[in-house]
C-alpha cells in the first residue's frame, strides 16, 4: 500500500465511507487540471465541490471529467502570459 492508500483508508474509516468507492486518480487529475489551468487555490475548493455533488447523487468519475473539461476550457486571463504558471 502507498501512503495515499493508507490516508484514504484512514479518512474513510473516520467518515464511515467505503475506500473502494473513492476515485483517487480522478480526484487527483481534477485537482491538477484546476491548479494548472485555472488557479492553484481552486483545486481544493473544486475537490470539495465535487464531493458535495457526489453526496447529492452525481457519479464521481463523470462529475470529475466534466469539471476537468471545464478547467481545460477555462480562458487564460487577459494580458497573462500563458507560458508563465505564476500568471494564473
Amino acid at each position: 500500500m502507498t501512503v495515499m492508500d493508507d490516508w484514504v483508508t484512514a479518512v474513510c474509516a473516520e467518515l464511515d465511507l467505503d475506500p473502494a468507492a473513492v476515485p483517487v486518480p480522478a480526484v487527483l487529475d481534477l485537482a491538477r487540471d484546476v491548479a494548472h489551468q485555472v488557479l492553484r487555490p481552486g483545486a481544493p475548493v473544486t475537490a470539495y465541490l465535487l464531493g458535495v455533488a457526489v453526496g447529492r447523487g452525481s457519479e464521481p468519475a463523470d462529475a470529475a471529467a466534466r469539471l476537468s473539461a471545464l478547467a481545460g476550457a477555462w480562458p487564460v486571463e487577459l494580458g497573462a502570459d500563458p507560458a508563465d504558471p505564476t500568471a494564473r
